[in-house]
Formats: structure tokens, sequence, C-alpha cells
């Protein structure tokens, strides 16, 4: 039975999902302007994009979509969906909302008038006047922009960027999804040197060898959908027994990862989570200065890439320490003729301290922190 669901994803990782999507051979795959993609299947299909994919915050399954202007035209139009079809009788179902630039801009008020709406079609569709909502969760999600109502069931749970590995954060955590972002616009190939010279807790390593060995992204977590009664749990577990026998193929390939950080406790924690993220001994780790780093201290031969998250500044008191990173990282490619070096970075005099124009760029948000990923060739 074909559903429409939609990826979604942050602001410039839109594209991205899409690709993944039709990489996964989903059915009528659209780019959305803002918030992702949309894509049609069954719960396999969706099962599948909740493991692979990279970039992607959720899966949402749409109930339905439709102009409201008013409270009534949205009680009205959260009501003629057959939530039946999906939600038994003892189905826990609460709701969240967001509202853009709309006529109905409380997301509180739309909650309640949804909640009520639901209720009104549950009891009618049932003949009960009490739900217990002590089975499954159906997490709904009311999404207003421009008065468009689009109302969803959020198959993923946990957003998708707790991929499971990473328990203890450092001082500026990078979302995993954003991470596996900035190793896939690089341009490093697999079978290229990576290494990251500020790598933090090592969630930039992690993402790089998750894509080199085929790893999907959730084979160890569980989703949402996986309680729902009406899912088909045997054939979802297949699916998940797959990806986990295509992981053990994959890591027997070579992998030439490794990364540095100047403060030892970021590499304690960076150690922890290459364990825990299954790749123990895969993933080379050091307490190093990045002005120490030098070209005798990569494994193999080959021009590489540098992929770095350097602090940002944001505060007028860690803006000179941010100017003096990236000055480091001029210095650091400089040192190595022939590699690729990429900074993420909200420092906007970035370009000027490396010393050079980035030859692209593109624009993501840390949270809420714009940022620019710079890219020297």
């Amino acid at each position: 039975m074909a559903m429409k669901w939609i990826a979604s994803a942050a602001f410039g990782m839109e594209g991205m999902t899409g690709r993944d999507l039709k990489h996964l051979g989903m059915e009528k795959v659209r780019v959305m302007d803002v918030g992702g993609a949309m894509f049609e299947g069954g719960f396999a299909d969706a099962f599948k994009a909740n493991l692979w994919l990279r970039t992607c915050d959720r899966i949402l399954l749409v109930m339905g979509q439709f102009e409201a202007r008013s409270y009534e035209e949205l009680f009205q139009g959260v009501k003629a969906i057959q939530w039946e079809k999906l939600l038994p009788m003892d189905a826990g179902f609460p709701v969240r909302a967001k509202c853009v630039k709309s006529q109905l801009m409380s997301p509180s008020d739309v909650q309640k008038i949804a909640k009520r709406a639901m209720v009104e079609r549950m009891k009618s569709a049932y003949g009960a006047d009490w739900f217990s909502e002590t089975g499954a969760i159906f997490q709904v999600d009311i999404s207003i922009r421009n008065d468009q109502v689009t109302v969803a069931v959020d198959a993923s749970g946990e957003p998708l960027s707790k991929r499971g590995y990473r328990t203890w954060n450092g001082e500026a955590p990078l979302r995993e999804t954003l991470a596996a972002a900035l190793v896939l616009q690089s341009g490093w190939h697999p079978w290229q040197p990576l290494y990251d010279p500020c790598c933090g807790t090592g969630t930039i390593l992690i993402e790089a060898a998750f894509i080199a060995l085929g790893r999907a992204p959730g084979l160890t977590r569980k989703f949402a959908m996986e309680t729902w009664p009406c899912a088909p749990h045997e054939e979802l577990e297949a699916i998940r027994a797959e990806a986990r026998k295509k992981f053990e193929e994959g890591s027997r390939r070579s992998l030439n990862v490794s990364g540095s950080d100047i403060n030892p406790e970021a590499i304690e924690l960076a150690t922890r989570h290459v364990k825990q993220a299954g790749l123990a001994g895969r993933i080379r780790l050091s307490v190093k200065d990045m002005r120490d780093v030098m070209p005798t201290d990569m494994a193999g031969d080959g021009q590489g890439v540098f992929i770095a998250n350097p602090p940002y500044g944001e505060r007028l008191d860690n803006m000179r320490a941010a100017h003096a990173v990236a000055k480091q990282l001029g210095a650091l490619q400089k040192r190595f003729p022939g590699w690729k070096l990429c900074a993420f970075s909200a420092d906007t005099g970035f370009e000027k301290e490396y010393g050079r124009r980035a030859n692209r760029r593109r624009r993501y948000y840390n949270g809420r922190i714009e940022c620019e990923y710079h890219i020297f060739e």
C-alpha cells in the first residue's frame, strides 16, 4: 500500500535527503522548498528511510493536507482524517504543532483543537467515550505554513540524529546529521585519507567511517513505527538484518580516517564514542595541537581531505581565538600540498584570517547558529 511520507531535513540538507531517497529506490521523490523531501511507499520503505538516511531528521507519515484560516476549519480538517485506519483503540496520540506565517499562530491552541478533533473522530469510529492511550505511541505533528496544514504521524520517535553512539557531549556538539552532511559535501572519497584536526568528540570521523564502510546510521537504534501494531514487523526485522550483514561485509574494507584535538578530555570522549559506534581500532585518535600536525603523521599515501569544525567565536572574548584557529588551518593546508581543506564556521572573518577565499561555500545551521561551510581546493 503506497502512502505519502515526509523525510524532514534542516535548511540546506533537503537536496541531499532527496538524493538519498532516490538511491534507496523510493517512488515519486520530490524535494520540498523548505523542510525536506517527500516520497511514496509502504511501511517497509519508511523503515528503510529511517535506517539509512544520513541527513534527515525524521520520517513522517502524511495523514492529510488542507487549508485552514480558522480553528473551525482546522477542527473539521483533522476530524475528516480516517484515524481509525492507523490508530488502534488504545493508541497514545499526543499532538505537537508549529505555525509559520499563518492566520493560526498559537501552537498550544492548534494542539488542543486537533486533539479534540481526533477524539471526536475516534469516538465515532470505535463507539467509545474515553480512550486510555496506554498502547503504542503515535506522535501527531501539525505543521501550518502560509495557512496550509500538514497533519502527519512521526515514524521515527527520537530524531534520526540520535544514532545511539554518542552518550557524552563535548563543549560544542555537532549534530550527527550535520556532520554527515559536511562529509558528503566535502567531496571526500572513502579510498582517500580523511583527517579532522580539531575533532572534538569524534562525530565527523564516525559519520565518515559509517559512509565508507556502508554502515546504516540507524542500525543499532529503534524507531517509533516498530511499536505500531499495523507495521509488518517481520519484514522490518529482515530489512535490519540485511543492513547488519552489509556492514559486516563493509567492515573488511580498508579505512584511513583519523583525527586529533588539543583537549585530552575531548579525545577521551571521542574514543568512547568510536567504541560505541562499533568502530574500535578503525579510527586513529591523538591529543595534538593543530600546529603540530605534519605529513609524517598520516598513514598511507595519497592526497586527502581535512574536515574541521573549529571554534566559532560567538562571544567577543572568543573571537580572537577563533581567528587564530582560522590562521592555523590556513597554515595546515600549506603544509599538505594537494590536500583539500573544508572548514565549518560561523566566524564571518574566517576567510580573511585563513588567507584566501574558499572555492565553494554552503550555508547550514548548527542549531540556531548560521554557519558557512568553506571548501578550499
